[in-house]
């Protein structure tokens, strides 16, 4: 998108993917895949339809990763396989049918950490008369003079611990382990070039750089301990948009996770060396002019989830020069932009950029493809296939 002009077919408020940009990230990120196979995170895309897209634009595109067990059927239904699903889960139901849809040849692997998840599956694939394929999450947060340095996922720190669940797992029948997980989250989803804070900026890179030596030693330390004991592991999942270049550089990684990069929203713009382009906007109309420079459009309150401060607020890009009112920020039902040198009148449009990537695509039924200024296609998004998996 370079402009707020919107093709008059568009109704406001929309959702829209700058198609040649998207196309591009889709280039991009093959390319820096390091003839690694690549694993769509669906929670930052939301729509089948994208989905399918990429995985038709390129080979190295293989699988998806996503967020829960009912996501994970519906993507089966939709014509989709080779599913792994990011995050332990518990709702016996959706596992249920997991269960018997990988006995009859579907391919979902689900995410294990502790005894209790193990259990769990094998009793309900035990009922079921079916099977589950099992991943393994490793924790590849890093501690640095009692820092923690990442997120919060799994216990599993150490190579010890893994291999007590391994063994675990192998005692059922019911049972595959198929390989691990370890998301180097301080990597691959921190920003290191966010403004008005260069020291924690020089504070950041300095422990990324360390802590990717770190991950490294610990992935491989786990996967060959547990080679060693036999275990195959034809999949050792790893990274993330913000890691793909480190972690795309480890021999025992067979596949990389990649989600925003494709729409890249606005928090990518806080990291050093990021090549991919906005894709995905958002447009709102001017409904109110409330006072000279300030035009309020029509809700617009798409606040990104994670620690709460400004970079986590939608940001107006065009017209260019946009603020928004840091009492009122971005609202529920009405959104005030300022603009100091740019007239604009009710009815026209603001365009917006999401910090984060799919979450937005839950407050719309569809994405709007646009080229050359033209609508190109329409994409339903989860919304607007009726089904949330929040």
């Amino acid at each position: 998108m370079h402009s707020n002009k919107i093709p008059k077919e568009i109704s406001l408020p929309a959702l829209l993917l700058d198609l040649p940009a998207f196309e591009e990230n889709c280039r991009q990120i093959a390319s820096h895949g390091n003839e690694k196979k690549i694993r769509i995170a669906t929670k930052s895309i939301r729509s089948v339809e994208v989905l399918k897209r990429i995985l038709d634009s390129n080979t190295m595109f293989q699988g998806l990763m996503c967020y829960s067990p009912e996501e994970a059927i519906f993507l089966i239904e939709k014509g989709l396989d080779d599913i792994l699903i990011a995050y332990p889960c518990w709702e016996k139901k959706a596992l249920s049918d997991i269960s018997i849809l990988n006995s009859k040849g579907k391919n979902i692997i689900c995410m294990v950490d502790a005894l209790e998840h193990v259990d769990h599956l094998n009793h309900i694939a035990k009922e079921t008369k079916g099977n589950f394929y099992l991943c393994i999450d490793v924790d590849m947060s890093t501690t640095f003079f009692n820092l923690h340095f990442g997120v919060r996922r799994s216990p599993l720190k150490d190579s010890t611990a893994v291999l007590e669940l391994a063994r675990k797992i192998k005692q059922s029948q019911n049972l595959e382990l198929i390989g691990i997980m370890g998301y180097e989250a301080q990597i691959a989803g921190l920003g290191d070039k966010v403004p008005s804070q260069r020291m924690k900026n020089s504070v950041i890179e300095f422990l990324k750089k360390k802590s990717i030596k770190e991950v490294e030693e610990r992935r491989n330390k786990v996967v060959h301990a547990l080679r060693q004991e036999g275990f195959s592991l034809p999949l050792v999942n790893g990274g993330g948009t913000g890691s793909l270049h480190s972690t795309t550089k480890e021999d025992v990684v067979t596949e990389v996770a990649v989600g925003s990069g494709f729409y890249s929203p606005k928090l990518f713009d806080y990291y050093n060396g990021f090549l991919y382009k906005p894709a995905l906007f958002y447009a709102l109309p001017i409904v109110r002019k409330p006072a000279p420079n300030i035009y309020t459009c029509h809700g617009g309150g798409y606040v990104s989830s994670g620690p709460p401060g400004k970079d986590k607020q939608p940001q107006p890009v065009y017209p260019v020069g946009g603020k928004l009112l840091d009492l009122e920020g971005a609202g529920e039902v009405q959104t005030p932009v300022y603009y100091e040198n740019v007239t604009l009148e009710i009815g026209d449009a603001v365009i917006f950029r999401a910090a984060k990537a799919g979450e937005i695509c839950e407050r719309f039924q569809e994405i709007v493809c646009i080229s050359n200024q033209q609508v190109v296609g329409r994409h339903k998004t989860y919304r607007g296939e009726g089904v949330c998996f929040i």
